[in-house]
């Protein structure tokens, strides 16, 4: 039978034979990161049919078309089941599950380290910026085959397969195709998201614990008027990673898009708006509760 003073002096070992893994897993980036990846996670899963969607509107044989965001779930529907509006969710999670970890790591950081008490709307901008740009350039080769999975013109049995099969065909370039309009894409949206995100949040917190439903709300606010700033980005990322050799620089896409109509530059906005200003809000607000259960500040 253990003793009492026994139990007492068995622990401290315990404890000790790994203290550097209670010491990592206690700093607040590392938290950051981890709720990064849950809220990552969640967020993914649940709306990948609209990123699917926008990604087959966008191609360049349906930028002139007039077939709309519920015509083309039908046809994704009727053609591939239900299961098919789901096509691409494995690469959209190796993307977007350490990318938002990393996000969010990365802000944290930058926030803790170099950010005022009171944060000032260019600071957020910034750090959301800076962040994001950490994020998008380390995952962009899983950006990259999440697209041309989503297609549905590429055919690969695995995400190894894929990535082996785009470096052995098109090299390092061909995984990093799109690197320029996606980070014109997704650096002001997450600047611009997180500026306007802290401006509500700090107006509608009062000093006092801001809901879950108040942080929701500020993130689908602040993601619709982003999302259709950088809707010409995301179209023009989409066909270079989909279409390397033929619109692989922006002189030869951006002009094929125009010469559809000014309106191919916001093709796929309704499912994308919908996608991304769900998606970061959910991730915000998971993010946030994950923080507060950890007893870390955002």
């Amino acid at each position: 039978m253990t003793t009492k003073h026994e139990s007492n002096v068995s622990q401290p070992n315990i404890k000790s034979n790994q203290p550097w893994l209670k010491n990592i897993y206690a700093t607040p980036v590392v938290k950051s990161f981890i709720a990064g990846t849950l809220s990552g996670t969640c967020s993914t899963v649940l709306f990948q049919p609209f990123d699917l969607v926008k990604t087959r509107l966008q191609k360049s044989v349906n930028i002139g078309s007039k077939l709309g965001m519920i015509a083309e779930f039908k046809n994704v529907i009727k053609n591939e089941n239900v299961s098919g509006l789901w096509n691409g969710l494995i690469p959209s999670l190796w993307r977007c599950v350490p990318g938002i970890g990393l996000y969010f790591a990365s802000l944290h950081w930058m926030k803790s380290t170099l950010g005022n008490t009171q944060t000032h709307p260019v600071e957020s901008f910034l750090f959301g910026a800076s962040a994001r740009t950490i994020a998008g350039i380390v995952v962009l080769p899983f950006t990259v085959i999440k697209t041309r999975y989503e297609s549905g013109d590429f055919k690969y049995n695995g995400i190894i397969h894929a990535i082996k099969f785009t470096y052995a065909k098109e090299g390092l370039q061909g995984l990093y195709s799109g690197l320029a309009p996606t980070l014109l894409r997704d650096v002001p949206f997450s600047g611009i998201y997180l500026m306007f995100y802290t401006q509500l949040k700090a107006l509608s917190s009062n000093n006092v614990d801001t809901s879950s439903l108040i942080n929701f709300t500020n993130g689908i606010i602040a993601g619709t008027f982003t999302s259709f700033i950088t809707q010409p980005a995301d179209v023009i990322k989409t066909n270079m990673q989909l279409y390397p050799l033929k619109y692989g620089r922006l002189k030869t896409v951006i002009p094929y898009i125009y010469s559809c109509g000014l309106f191919g530059f916001w093709r796929g906005i309704i499912p994308r708006s919908l996608r991304r200003t769900l998606m970061s809000a959910l991730s915000w607000t998971v993010y946030e509760e994950v923080m507060k259960v950890c007893d870390v500040k955002t």
